[in-house]
């Protein structure tokens, strides 16, 4: 189902740069590190929620990649005109919006578009809605913290500062909300930490456009692997799993940055060392910020995150083939690692193609896209069925 003209749409939101009236640092927030954000906290309010009630994933992880789309399409209205124009014209917006997706996103699956479009014409809130849109305030709060000093002097700033928090205490109902702001200062600094990798470009040595970074680069693989199981026949705690460990995947950079692949490869072994060093860095300085309850979780979706495996009782790594045949039910917590693995690759040959298109092309990129071109079949039937 992952389609070429889709894959250009989701990378269109990094080109698009939020806070734009605004004075802010020079890297700058792009909209698609923003909802990536936003699903790292999603994640988290609803690991929080889930120790009370249960938690539709599948409704949560499709209503985050619905909303970005729809972001995407309707560029950068500013929030207040842009709740103005829904209050009156929601429903003409969201036909418009799903039209545009029809039109350009080479999606030919009916039932995706139905739930694209009943998720934004249902008015009633739903509980994983409800996550959405208190993690998407956190991470708006989470920016505005690093622009308002800059921006202070400039009329309207206290006012934009004061609707942020007046929005976040209106999900005051919501355990887990209470919960982050009040209570859970680590649970705010591994926000914090999952937010720096906003600043971790990826292919730091190559000029390219839209720079992406790691950061948004984790989400795209998440969303491809969506998007790749959406038609297929699966089980959805391997839908979830596979696009959390997507999600999660790069995460050790934020504590070691980015170490290359050839780097990885010039000494035998130096590639497991490095390994051995980021779970280290992970057990060590990462998951004490995290709830004793979640680690289990995170250890299993992080590490050896492009091997498929099972959980029923110990981790177990199974053939590719098994995890649909014999593992592709709820029960046995299935990731299909290798997809994963090729969602990377795709998202990485497009962060050089695309800018290549858009007319940033030194000899690396172009170097890349050829041999990927080459060297992966899943690359070439993905390019040339568009």
């Amino acid at each position: 189902m992952l389609k070429d003209p889709l894959i250009k749409i989701i990378f269109s939101a990094a080109n698009i740069q939020r806070w734009n009236d605004h004075i802010r640092p020079s890297v700058g927030f792009s909209e698609l590190d923003k909802q990536a954000h936003k699903m790292f906290i999603a994640y988290i309010l609803a690991r929080l929620e889930e120790r009370k009630r249960d938690i539709d994933w599948i409704l949560l992880i499709e209503g985050s990649i619905f909303e970005m789309l729809q972001r995407v399409i309707i560029t950068d209205i500013k929030p207040p005109i842009y709740y103005k124009i829904v209050k009156s014209y929601g429903k003409e917006l969201n036909n418009w919006v799903l039209n545009e997706l029809k039109r350009n996103s080479g999606l030919q699956n009916e039932d995706f578009f139905e739930k694209f479009e009943t998720y934004f014409e249902n008015t009633s809130d739903t509980f994983e809605k409800r996550i959405l849109r208190a993690a998407h305030y956190l991470a708006t709060n989470w920016e505005y913290n690093i622009i308002y000093e800059m921006n202070k002097h400039l009329y309207g700033a206290e006012k934009t500062k004061n609707e942020i928090l007046s929005e976040l205490k209106n999900h005051y109902d919501l355990d887990s909300v209470r919960e982050f702001i009040t209570m859970q200062e680590k649970l705010r600094n591994f926000v914090d930490l999952v937010g720096q990798l906003r600043y971790q470009k990826r292919w730091a040595n190559t000029p390219r456009i839209p720079e992406t970074t790691v950061l948004g680069h984790m989400y795209t693989v998440a969303i491809f692997s969506y998007f790749d199981l959406y038609e297929k026949d699966v089980c959805n705690r391997l839908k979830r799993n596979t696009f959390l460990s997507g999600l999660f995947h790069d995460l050790p950079e934020v504590l070691t940055r980015d170490i290359i692949s050839p780097v990885k490869k010039s000494v035998a072994g130096l590639d497991e060392i490095i390994k051995k060093i980021e779970m280290e860095h992970i057990t060590n300085e990462l998951l004490p910020l995290l709830p004793h309850f979640m680690h289990k979780e995170i250890r299993y979706l992080l590490f050896d995150e492009f091997k498929c495996k099972i959980y029923d009782g110990d981790v177990k790594f199974v053939s590719r083939d098994s995890i649909y045949e014999e593992y592709n039910k709820d029960q046995f917590e299935p990731v299909d690692g290798s997809l994963l693995k090729e969602c990377d690759l795709i998202s990485a040959y497009y962060e050089a193609a695309i800018s290549i298109e858009n007319g940033i092309k030194p000899t690396h990129l172009l170097e890349v896209k050829s041999d990927m071109e080459q060297k992966y079949p899943f690359i070439r039937r993905l390019i040339q069925k568009n």
